[in-house]
């Protein structure tokens, strides 16, 4: 098997198959031995710098980044004003102030507030209405955030309910959206409670978004105390900047389209922005955006043009942003795709992957995760991404994907995972 398909925990032969079809579509070879050398270059280069033998076992490598991590985060709280680390109250704001002020893209192609106020008259939200004590839906429009309350239906409305919501968007045209800056919403504790507690728990962190809004939200906690705060939240939100501005690209290149809301109803229920590349073989929009994330002066492709600009597809890693404002932090540059395999310990055959992904290690410490309830997830994706990304090229996009762009929004044809 494979080191790639070792990381991805990928099935074999079929994901070789895979990859030997994208050189064949793309005409570029060896794209995943260069991928395999590099990630062993970062993860050797990262071992010797945390005082580590190449030797290592997974459960010593975990152990030291996490103990980094502890650092790093103290060190970034105190930078950006914090007293006390591990006060939620304290830093939560201190956080969202400092993504605010980042050098970071936050425009995009939002529902209008109007729109958004008319869907919720013409479909009540009752339990977030009682939550709040209201018994008038425009009394509630009328004295809270739109924002805020587009964020709490996910987690107050029952499913029924959502399901029939979800319908509406399919009467929306592009007239009903426009551009506007991503909106940063601090719940209060005291106002929602414990609104979103099945959420954390179940994602072991409490920041959502709205793409259709181009809201996030930091969801209210009960705890007032948490190890690791800062590194858990303020790369989960520029994350999230990123992907709410993803799909406000994709909506834009949408607009034109008849079923307009039909396309925005399928990609917010189903997540499927994707891009056909040849017959029976898509893209998700997310590969595009990381690929035209990577350049720095080449020309972006004209075709977008006129309802997608370059600076509609800026990308940038949540690390960069961080060790932007805390150089301290520079020791996770480039390493969101990085992982090692590493036994579990010394002479032992099983090895599994140890990623330096800053927010799966974050996450890990954050929420005190022994070494095999580790996070993988966001090394995963972004190794996901990066394979496609590097086999993308200005040719192949002008001449496979932008030009066939259609309405054909079924499922991507992704690389078998196990």
């Amino acid at each position: 098997m494979t080191l790639l398909a070792q990381l991805l925990k990928a099935k074999e032969p079929l994901f070789d198959h895979a990859l030997r079809q994208l050189e064949q579509r793309t005409g570029k070879t060896g794209v995943d031995a260069a991928l395999v050398g590099e990630i062993a270059a970062k993860s050797a280069e990262r071992i010797r710098r945390l005082g580590l033998e190449p030797d290592c076992s997974g459960p010593e490598l975990y152990a030291s980044l996490i103990r980094l991590v502890q650092r790093h985060d103290e060190h970034l709280a105190r930078a950006i004003g914090g007293s006390d680390p591990t006060s939620i109250p304290e830093m939560v704001p201190l956080i969202v102030g400092a993504v605010q002020a980042a050098d970071l893209p936050r425009d995009g192609f939002f529902l209008k507030t109007d729109v958004a106020r008319r869907m919720l008259q013409q479909m009540p939200p009752l339990a977030v209405m009682q939550r709040l004590g209201y018994r008038d839906v425009d009394d509630m429009l009328a004295r809270e955030s739109i924002f805020e309350l587009f964020l709490a239906l996910r987690f107050a409305q029952e499913a029924d309910w959502l399901n029939r919501f979800d319908a509406s968007y399919e009467e929306l045209k592009a007239a009903d959206f426009e551009k506007r800056t991503i909106q940063t919403m601090i719940f209060d504790p005291h106002k929602w409670g414990d609104i979103a507690a099945h959420f954390i728990s179940k994602k072991l962190h409490n920041i959502t978004h709205s793409k259709e809004m181009g809201a996030v939200g930091v969801m209210p906690m009960t705890a007032t105390h948490m190890t690791g705060i800062t590194l858990k939240v303020m790369p989960l939100l520029i994350h999230y900047f990123n992907e709410i501005r993803l799909y406000s690209a994709f909506f834009q290149l949408m607009k034109t389209k008849r079923d307009f809301g039909s396309v925005v109803a399928r990609t917010l229920i189903a997540d499927t922005p994707n891009i056909k590349i040849t017959d029976g073989q898509h893209i998700h929009w997310r590969v595009i955006q990381r690929y035209f994330g990577k350049l720095k002066h080449e020309r972006h492709p004209e075709i977008f043009q006129p309802h997608v600009q370059p600076e509609d597809l800026h990308w940038r890693r949540a690390e960069e942003v961080l060790y932007g404002l805390d150089p301290e932090l520079e020791f996770w540059r480039d390493l969101d795709y990085v992982a090692v395999m590493k036994p579990s310990g010394s002479g032992q055959a099983d090895a599994e992957p140890v990623t330096f992904n800053l927010m799966d290690v974050s996450l890990s410490y954050s929420n005190q995760l022994a070494y095999p309830d580790r996070y993988l997830y966001h090394f995963r994706e972004s190794l996901w991404n990066e394979i496609f990304a590097r086999y993308l090229g200005q040719h192949m996009l002008e001449e496979q994907i932008l030009v066939r762009l259609d309405n054909d929004m079924i499922a991507p044809d992704e690389l078998p995972r196990g």
